[in-house]
């Protein structure tokens, strides 16, 4: 059973092709602006799209985020849903390769759809949630 529930800070209620800047924003327990304008900055800086992997990643290393690779011994069999039961204690920020999810207070899944059943490949975290 997934522990899913909706959040989207979008000001307009958009929920499609900002997860990046979702994700960030409930990690980082800010606003949706600020999200956005984090990621840009970061984005100008290092010369790409604030959606870009290696910039959302900047982002949460800055902010005291460290990451570890989801190991592939069963690509397609390992959701965000089992991550989430798995790691109940912290914030994490999951990567698919096409979508970016938070997963914190007890293993729930914010997000502004049921993003469960997704196979994350990498994940953030704050050094504390994995103690």
């Amino acid at each position: 059973m997934s522990r899913w529930q909706y959040f989207n800070p979008s000001p307009d209620g958009k929920h499609v092709g900002d997860c990046v800047v979702r994700a960030i924003a409930c990690a980082l327990e800010t606003d949706w602006a600020t999200a956005y304008a984090i990621l840009c900055t970061k984005g100008m800086e290092l010369s790409d799209m604030p959606s870009a992997n290696h910039v959302w990643g900047a982002v949460l290393r800055d902010h005291g985020f460290r990451s570890r690779a989801i190991p592939d011994t069963c690509p397609a069999c390992y959701t965000v849903a089992d991550f989430a039961r798995d790691h109940k204690n912290g914030t994490y920020v999951l990567g698919t390769g096409s979508h970016a999810v938070t997963v914190a207070d007890g293993g729930t899944i914010y997000d502004s759809w049921d993003s469960s059943g997704e196979v994350p490949i990498i994940y953030f975290y704050k050094e504390d949630a994995e103690k």
